[in-house]
């Protein structure tokens, strides 16, 4: 009698990674934080800091990591790996394969290191092999450029049928963030969808979450 073939396991649920706005005060936003990440399923928070000094920067990002960890949620900072541990951020997302590789040293094994800016797909298997935490897909570049929709589909797809570190996808849209979850995202990243929305980032932030889940879960 033949064995059974053994059953592959449902991919987990995506999960969202939401990312501030650029921040110069952090106050309005670090009061904002606890009812914003209340009760919805984010995994993960990208502080963005407007260019200043470190140390200015740092204290920016102690008033904003508190908050986010005290909601048992990952904070990360966009750049700035040299302020991590002075900030208790657990970790930062790095741009391009150069810096990856300049700062990646100096966070791992005991912060996270997300790596977006991945032109090519040599460029994201780069990163993977490097030990990245995350590769992220489909986020704006220097002019406001990204790919469309479907070929950031296609890149999330690939990734996820043949590499083990989990994938990002940067969601413009709530159509998008359904569709990038389907694809086969680990993590949907959130930004201006939530933050622009007149309703308010809550039920921006509910409706991303409900995309996702639902999306998901036609897509596996």
């Amino acid at each position: 009698m033949s064995a059974k073939p053994t059953p592959v396991p449902p991919r987990p649920a995506p999960r969202l990674y939401l990312a501030t706005p650029a921040v110069t005060d952090p106050a309005p936003l670090a009061a904002a934080l606890p009812a914003l990440l209340d009760g919805v399923d984010v995994a993960a928070v990208l502080v963005r800091l407007t260019p200043s000094d470190d140390r200015t920067l740092t204290e920016r990002a102690k008033k904003l990591v508190a908050p986010v960890q005290r909601a048992d949620v990952a904070c990360l900072l966009d750049g700035h790996p040299g302020i991590v541990a002075r900030s208790g951020a657990d970790g930062a997302h790095l741009t391009g394969v150069a810096a990856m590789t300049e700062e990646m040293p100096g966070l791992k094994p005991s912060r996270i290191a997300g790596v977006g800016g991945l032109i090519t797909r040599h460029d994201a298997m780069v990163a993977g092999e490097a030990g990245a935490d995350y590769v992220l897909f489909g986020e704006p570049d220097a002019d406001g450029r990204r790919p469309s929709a479907e070929a950031i589909c296609e890149r999330l797809g690939w990734w996820a049928e043949l590499f083990e570190p989990p994938c990002v996808g940067f969601a413009a849209t709530l159509e998008e963030a359904g569709a990038f979850a389907a694809a086969g995202a680990d993590f949907v990243l959130v930004a201006d969808l939530v933050w622009s929305d007149p309703r308010g980032p809550r039920q921006a932030l509910l409706e991303a979450a409900q995309a996702i889940r639902l999306d998901s879960t036609h897509g596996t």
